[in-house]
């Protein structure tokens, strides 16, 4: 009997937790194709558009990536609170992290506004600041919907509602890539606005799908009737703390990652031009693939979280491990098709029959090797890191990133790229090695989590 309930158990929780991880990680996917589409299209533009847009789409992304991280905070709380069944506090949570969001929108755009003064001062030419300020200044008016949609994305999941999140991602990249294409290009009677248009196509892309979450949570039978969008002329500054405890460390944990990656890249550019093409046509494809892991630590934040507001041991248990097996088991599956096929994923990228191109081929080849390999590792330790910002251990994690990634991993790299001459295969071997000492680290503070509130403290 004991053995059926189980299974029961199991199956309920695996289908709640797909209920979840499916939206989020197609939602996630969906986004970062923006990103590659967006390239085309600036590459099509020419060299010096296309220098200046990446330099200022990975700006600016890597600093809304970084604020959505502390306005994330919300999603554990939220879900903790859905746990017990706080309606009450729920809303204050969500209202509250409104504030949060044009508390630090405001900043950051300025601060966004001035960015060309800085591009300046780290050497970068006047045109491609230039053009890159033009960008700037323009998206920089997208940068508060775009931080309250992923502030009300971790409202509704954390309430058990991510498919919307799918559908209104999806239409946003939709309208985002057309829009970059019409824009940009001057297509069906608009002038054609080169990087300008790109810039305000994405500004409209992030408030659309912003009015459109805020439409639906006003307009679902359910979510209404939490009355997140009354008294919002209330300022709590305590729930506000209490969102940046919890939301700060995976600010911070997010910017380090993407720290790392950048200092990594200018490493493979040391290397050649050759070395930072392979690598990027390499990074590029992980990128999309490592957003089902991310979509699915999402998914275990949420899971975790509620079965933490119930204070039900056995649920966290349940709801950790079969999150982290589950992306284990999708990386391994994804791993092998990966290793079958290497060749047909480079050439989506470049003509590998080219002769010019055979150098780049023959880089990228192994980079690709190890990087597909190093996934499963990596699926492992975002998932666990989702499973723990579920428990609200967040600043530990912090902890454990700066030794696993930045001594061990970027030291390893540096030394086997460098010193023994690997080029971006001994990078790509370092990072990977990093990730595996962070899998095993956040699966050791996992444990060690377990058994605290096994002890009976639920709030260490």
């Amino acid at each position: 009997m004991s053995f059926i309930l189980l299974n029961s158990s199991i199956r309920t929780e695996s289908k709640k937790f797909l209920q979840l991880a499916i939206p989020l990680a197609s939602a996630q996917v969906a986004q970062s194709m923006t990103g590659f589409f967006d390239t085309i299209m600036m590459g099509r533009l020419g060299a010096e558009t296309l220098a200046a847009g990446g330099l200022a789409s990975l700006t600016f992304f890597s600093i809304l990536n970084t604020a959505a991280g502390v306005v994330m905070g919300v999603s554990p709380l939220i879900a903790a609170a859905y746990g017990a069944g706080k309606k009450t506090r729920i809303e204050k949570l969500a209202r509250q992290g409104l504030w949060l969001v044009l508390l630090l929108s405001i900043p950051i755009a300025i601060a966004i506004a001035h960015f060309d003064s800085i591009m300046l001062q780290l050497g970068q030419a006047e045109i491609t600041v230039t053009l890159a300020n033009t960008y700037l200044d323009i998206i920089l008016w997208g940068f508060f919907p775009a931080l309250g949609f992923a502030m009300l994305r971790g409202v509704v999941s954390g309430l058990s509602h991510a498919r919307p999140v799918m559908f209104i991602v999806i239409i946003g990249t939709i309208f985002n890539i057309l829009g970059n294409y019409i824009l940009g290009f001057g297509k069906f009677g608009f002038p054609r606005l080169e990087i300008a248009g790109l810039g305000i196509a994405s500004v409209f892309a992030l408030w659309g799908m912003f009015i459109a979450l805020i439409v639906y949570i006003l307009k679902h039978q359910q979510l209404k009737t939490y009355r997140i969008f009354e008294q919002l002329h209330k300022l709590k500054p305590a729930i506000i703390n209490e969102l940046c405890q919890t939301g700060v460390p995976i600010g911070i944990f997010i910017a380090l990652e993407l720290g790392l990656f950048t200092l990594v890249t200018y490493l493979m550019g040391a290397l050649g031009t050759e070395v930072l093409a392979a690598h990027q046509i390499v990074f590029q494809t992980i990128l999309v693939i490592f957003m089902i892991p991310l979509g699915m630590s999402y998914a275990a934040t949420v899971r975790v979280g509620q079965w933490l507001g119930k204070k039900n041991l056995e649920g966290i248990k349940r709801a950790g491990y079969l999150s982290i097996g589950t992306g284990a088991m999708f990386a391994i599956a994804i791993t092998t098709i990966m290793l079958l096929f290497p060749q047909v994923i480079v050439s989506l990228y470049i003509d590998i029959q080219d002769p010019a191109n055979a150098e780049i081929v023959r880089l990228a080849l192994p980079m690709l090797t190890i990087a597909t390999v190093s996934q499963i590792l990596d699926a492992v330790q975002k998932i666990t890191y989702g499973a723990l910002q579920g428990l609200q251990d967040t600043r530990i994690p912090v902890l454990l990133n700066i030794p696993a990634f930045w001594v061990i991993g970027l030291t390893l790299g540096y030394l086997l790229g460098f010193h023994f001459n690997l080029g971006g295969a001994g990078l790509w071997l370092g990072q990977s090695i990093g990730v595996a000492v962070a899998a095993l680290l956040f699966l050791m503070r996992w444990q060690q989590k377990l058994l605290q509130i096994g002890d009976g403290n639920w709030s260490d």
